[in-house]
């Protein structure tokens, strides 16, 4: 008997260190997830500010105008946001919660105002006690440019309950620490216990660590004196740290618990076969895991892979204009949103007005009645979701540069309908713009014009075609639907 359950108590060892070693990979894996997860809201965050970067009203110093636009940016975020404007020096030339300048304190971060003249390129601050409602924040900052140089330090402080939100969200179970970082290795959000750990520095185990590489696995202590079987990565977008870790404890008593579980049956079902029952028992358990870990490991690879698109980007990028950054940076942020969108529906597809309405998003922040959508339910499988994301942003970015969207009056209407008169049936998506600049016909085609052309031919099997009207440009996207997985 006793041989037996030897042999038992060492398979259920054996299950225990694949499973160690599964979960180590679980969390390195997921704090990759809630990496990207977290550089897809700040992009949007930088997005939104971009375009109110561009506002006339702003650009040329009319705060009182820009005053009415913020409001529609500042409502997506509550009423905790704060936008502010400063010059070089960090004087504050407008803030949101305040129409009387010459009350406005000076900037307590004058050094990122100073990286955002100098560089001409987004920002992202450690904590720091803002000067205007005296507590702990982080800021997103753009520049505005005007005739290709810097006039101004757009800022926005978002409410850390943004970030605290997002933790919460991604923590897998309570046996888990997350932790938000800035570059300073400051905590600005955490689960658990995000109170008593908010603007702490990390533990030593991890803060001697994460200064070293770019991201890692490890053990260590968290902020609660807790073992964790732990994980860290660095933002290449913000400089901010993920770090996340799942308690040992948890790890360990499985463990002691299965061989508790091993021997009891050992003893009681020696005669009938004990070495089979544990052995089918064990392939159960490890079966339904792998079954969840395999649903995991689908959306941890998408999202790898779009944060290796985003890091050689930035390399890749580095020398190029801030036009073309800012161009790629738009179409690797549809593409993350499309499939953020995936993956909250599991990739069983979504619906056309919510990967419309996703693409459209930095696009309506101004006023969002300029665009007008009409048309049926219509679920789209993932592979037609990411390529008419692509393409309905590229179309958008047209229109905000030299349609409708570029001026203060210019609408869209966006109509779609779906016939069956085929084996298959089609959509059939039209985007009208009025109410623009004129209309000329461009001399040659863009990146952003073959890209449509080519996506809707090579990827959906269909065809796009753009109209240069004298009432505005009109585009027309045809294709076949694929049934939603």
């Amino acid at each position: 008997m006793l041989p037996l359950i030897v042999f038992a108590v060492g398979i259920v060892f054996y299950n225990y260190t694949q499973d160690r070693n599964d979960a180590n990979r679980r969390v390195l894996e997921t704090v990759r997830s809630i990496r990207l997860v977290l550089d897809s809201e700040v992009q949007r965050m930088t997005g939104g500010l971009q375009v109110l970067a561009l506002t006339n009203a702003l650009r040329s110093g009319d705060f009182q105008s820009f005053r009415r636009i913020v409001t529609g940016f500042l409502d997506q975020y509550g009423k905790d946001g704060v936008v502010l404007v400063s010059d070089r020096q960090g004087r504050l030339l407008f803030s949101s919660v305040t129409d009387d300048p010459a009350s406005l304190p000076p900037r307590n971060n004058t050094e990122i105002v100073e990286k955002v003249f100098a560089s001409k390129l987004p920002q992202y601050s450690d904590l720091f006690l803002g000067a205007i409602k005296q507590r702990q924040v982080v800021t997103v900052e753009v520049p505005v440019m005007r005739e290709g140089e810097v006039v101004y330090d757009l800022a926005f402080s978002p409410p850390l309950d943004i970030f605290q939100t997002l933790v919460e969200k991604q923590r897998p179970d309570e046996h888990w620490t997350v932790s938000l970082l800035d570059s300073k290795g400051i905590v600005f959000a955490r689960a658990p216990n995000p109170g008593d750990t908010f603007g702490k520095r990390a533990t030593p185990s991890l803060y001697d660590e994460m200064f070293r590489k770019g991201e890692a696995s490890l053990s260590a202590v968290s902020l609660d004196n807790v073992p964790l079987s732990a994980a860290y990565t660095r933002s290449r977008l913000t400089g901010w740290t993920v770090a996340a870790g799942v308690a040992e404890s948890s790890l360990v008593a499985p463990l002691w618990r299965n061989i508790a579980i091993t021997s009891l049956i050992g003893g009681v079902l020696l005669l009938t076969g004990l070495a089979f029952a544990l052995r089918m028992a064990a392939t159960i358990a490890r079966g339904e895991m792998l079954h969840n870990l395999l649903v995991e490991e689908l959306n941890h690879r998408v999202k790898n892979t779009l944060a290796l698109m985003q890091a050689i980007a930035v390399q890749s990028f580095r020398s190029a204009s801030r036009d073309e950054r800012v161009k790629f940076e738009g179409r690797l942020g549809a593409l993350a949103e499309a499939h953020n969108l995936l993956s909250q529906e599991k990739w069983q597809g979504s619906d056309l007005k919510d990967v419309i309405a996703r693409a459209l998003d930095p696009f309506l922040l101004n006023n969002p009645d300029r665009i007008r959508m009409n048309g049926p339910a219509v679920p789209l499988s993932p592979r037609l979701a990411v390529v008419l994301s692509m393409i309905v942003h590229e179309i958008a970015t047209n229109a905000a540069k030299y349609g409708a969207l570029s001026n203060e009056t210019g609408t869209v209407t966006l109509d779609w309908e779906v016939t069956a008169d085929t084996p298959k049936p089609r959509l059939r998506l039209i985007w009208a713009e009025r109410g623009g600049p004129p209309v000329t016909a461009p001399v040659q085609r863009g990146f952003g014009s073959r890209l449509i052309e080519r996506s809707a031919r090579d990827q959906l099997g269909g065809e796009a075609t753009v109209d240069f009207l004298p009432r505005g440009v009109v585009y027309t996207i045809s294709c076949a639907l694929d049934e939603p997985r």
